[in-house]
């Protein structure tokens, strides 16, 4: 372990597989260039959102980069006409056939970027992830695979549009503080230099996974929890680097420029970096204390400002780092410790996990909306479940129901979602928007869209200042049941009508 307690063998790699995910393309490194954040999108959820609610979330957050770990053909149809930048990635388990065959890398090009170019804004293509640290066997083919993925972009003229990488765990930089003395590991030179010399002849950047948490954990202490967040150090805290007499005030910036420095001693020193990927658990086990949600949105919100601030590093100021955080979702049915499942900005509802702090940052991943989403019916829901939930919603779940009666502001348009549309609003808000209460057995998710139309002003909109209802009675869950209870209103054959829920009413709501 070395002075900034780097660890050696902590790649991050399982967590590549697949609030926000954000992509700035970097010709050079220029000063006049600004920095963006983009977001990552990993998919192992127990209850995915369609690509369709995950481009709308995108859109509401105005997040207008994202990387996805493979080139998932229903998610890059959702992004097209939307102008959102995208990293699509070549998975590890494709990497040696790609390596190998130029025909094959051309027909990975033309399946999943020729087919979706121009009306999908595809930037850049991540080959592999972290190839060398944890795929060593691909290694001999990395740089090929990344020059037949070129190739096939030179022949359609996609080549000047879309730049080629491959991401790298920060894990193989050696003697990383001070940042001056950095080098990446000298057995992955004959991959190094060959990649950094594609890197530069066709202006492309090099990619690097940027973790501070881990650095953090694996430091047994060396390494002050307030370095990693970006939380503002005395000048006699800063950690110096006694050849260059530059100081850092954070991990981040120390292990960037340690890669700064790393390809200036293979002579390379014009080519431009991106931080792939970036973030802070908010939920851990014992083993992981300061997996809070607290260090997370510090992280977070510090690390947004700093790059969209262009504030640079000691090496290179105001000269744009843009950075990928991971991720946009929690992934629930990720294997390992809890941290791995939790760094997520939102939750599978579009729920912001914690409200980021970006006061004077811009509007970008603005997810300080708690005040202002709505609880809407899914798209595609059964209009059976709606019912039952909208009954539910009107009966037990004491909501007023009167608006949606013939002749009243929202009984129009008359149909089951809309009215259904109305009574899980009205029911998310006089629970205080709590976890939980915009379920309804998988028929309702969150919107930051408000819905109200005409003279139809739903509770969100109309800003009340509603609290929890007092009773035991939250969104029906799985553990809850109706029977012969007395609910307001039936839709039926077009028509709002009192009836009696008759049966038994089985919910699985989530609450977390």
């Amino acid at each position: 372990m070395d002075g900034l307690g780097r660890m050696r063998f902590c790649t991050h790699e399982s967590m590549a597989p697949f609030l926000f995910l954000l992509l700035l393309v970097v010709s050079g490194t220029v000063a006049d260039e600004d920095a963006f954040i983009g977001v990552n999108i990993g998919t192992d959820l127990s209850n995915m959102p369609n690509p369709t609610q995950v481009v709308a979330l995108l859109k509401s957050q105005q997040i207008r980069h994202v990387r996805l770990y493979d080139a998932d053909r229903a998610m890059l149809l959702a992004l097209a006409n939307t102008g959102i930048r995208v990293t699509v990635s070549v998975p590890n388990d494709q990497l040696l056939g790609i390596g190998q065959s130029n025909a094959t890398a051309a027909n990975w090009v033309a399946r999943n970027v020729l087919a979706h170019i121009p009306a999908t804004n595809i930037t850049a293509i991540a080959v592999g992830s972290e190839v060398l640290t944890t795929l060593p066997n691909a290694a001999p083919v990395l740089v090929s695979a990344l020059k037949f993925i070129h190739s096939a972009l030179v022949a359609a003229n996609l080549d000047s549009q879309i730049k080629v990488s491959t991401p790298h765990s920060s894990s193989i930089l050696l003697d990383s503080f001070p940042p001056s003395q950095a080098f990446f590991n000298r057995s992955w030179e004959p991959v190094m230099v060959p990649l950094l010399k594609f890197l530069q002849s066709t202006s492309s950047y090099l990619m690097l996974n940027v973790y501070p948490y881990y650095d953090y954990m694996q430091s047994n202490s060396v390494i002050p929890l307030d370095y990693a967040l970006f939380r503002p150090l005395p000048p006699n805290k800063e950690a110096v680097d006694a050849n260059t007499l530059l100081h850092y005030t954070n991990v981040f910036d120390a292990v960037v420029d340690a890669a700064f420095f790393a390809m200036s001693y293979l002579n390379f020193t014009n080519i431009p970096l991106v931080v792939l990927e970036s973030g802070w658990p908010s939920k851990g086990d014992s083993s992981e204390p300061d997996a809070t949600i607290d260090n997370a949105n510090t992280y977070n919100s510090n690390l947004i400002r700093h790059v969209l601030n262009n504030t640079g590093t000691p090496k290179h100021p105001g000269i744009a780092v843009s950075t990928y955080i991971y991720e946009l979702y929690n992934e629930d049915l990720r294997p390992g410790l809890v941290s791995e499942k939790n760094w997520g900005l939102f939750d599978a509802n579009g729920m912001p996990v914690y409200i980021l702090h970006l006061t004077g940052s811009g509007t970008v991943l603005a997810n300080d909306t708690t005040n202002q989403t709505y609880c809407v019916a899914r798209d595609g829901a059964d209009p059976k479940m709606l019912q039952a939930a909208l009954d539910w919603a009107c009966g037990p779940g004491k909501v007023d129901c009167s608006p949606l009666l013939q002749g009243q502001p929202c009984s129009e348009p008359d149909n089951v979602v809309a009215h259904a549309t109305y009574a899980f609003d009205a029911y998310y808000h006089q629970m205080a928007m709590g976890q939980g209460t915009c379920y309804f057995n998988g028929v309702a998710t969150i919107t930051t869209t408000d819905p109200s139309h005409g003279s139809c002003k739903f509770p969100g909109s109309a800003g009340r200042n509603n609290t929890f209802i007092n009773g035991t009675s939250l969104a029906p869950s799985s553990n809850s049941t109706s029977s012969g209870s007395q609910s307001q209103y039936f839709y039926s054959s077009g028509a709002l009508m009192s009836c009696m829920i008759i049966g038994i009413l089985v919910w699985s709501a989530v609450l977390l």
